[in-house]
């Protein structure tokens, strides 16, 4: 491994890990982390995947997350860290980041809600889940919204810290062997 792969893999590494930290920790993920890694991984692009490249990951990471945002199921800080990430991986690993971040998430998602509802409880939720995105229509925002839910008691049997996720499925995609070997 040159320096050309182990400094933005080592860069992104530690972003990763920093936003997981503080989602696990306290639910946020913070601008002071993920802008100035969004501005670095444009800059020294030209230098590792390139320019082009680079502003196509990010955009992609951006896209893949901010739909989810829309409907109040990820923060703002995740969408930021999928678009920095994006910025130093490129398209095609932000999209394996995305899709293994997302199985990650659901499993965790799943474990949380046979722990609060139990089987035939969680069986009736992911129904109304799958009612409601297959129903563009009822894509609406929750009258919930997810600060308030970030600020109850029982918050940790209740979300899925997702730059957690996005922090295992950027490990994992490290990991892996690439689609198609």
């Amino acid at each position: 491994m040159d320096a050309h792969t182990f400094v933005p893999l080592l860069a992104v590494s530690c972003v990763a890990i920093a936003a997981a930290v503080t989602d696990l920790w306290k639910f946020k993920v913070y601008n002071a982390l993920t802008l100035p890694a969004l501005g670095v991984g444009l800059l020294v692009s030209p230098f590792t995947i390139g320019l082009p490249a680079s502003v196509f990951g990010a955009a992609v990471g951006f896209g893949l997350l901010v739909v989810f945002f829309m409907l109040g199921g990820v923060g703002a800080g995740d969408v930021k860290l999928l678009t920095a990430l994006g910025a130093w991986l490129g398209p095609l690993a932000t999209l394996y980041v995305f899709g293994l971040s997302a199985m990650a998430g659901g499993v965790y998602a799943l474990g949380l809600m046979v722990r609060r509802n139990g089987l035939i409880g969680t069986g009736e939720e992911l129904a109304n889940l799958s009612i409601r995105l297959f129903t563009p229509c009822l894509w609406k925002r929750p009258k919930v919204q997810l600060d308030v839910e970030v600020g109850r008691v029982d918050r940790r049997k209740r979300l899925v810290p997702y730059a957690a996720m996005i922090c295992v499925g950027f490990f994992m995609t490290l990991v892996l062997p690439p689609l198609g070997s």
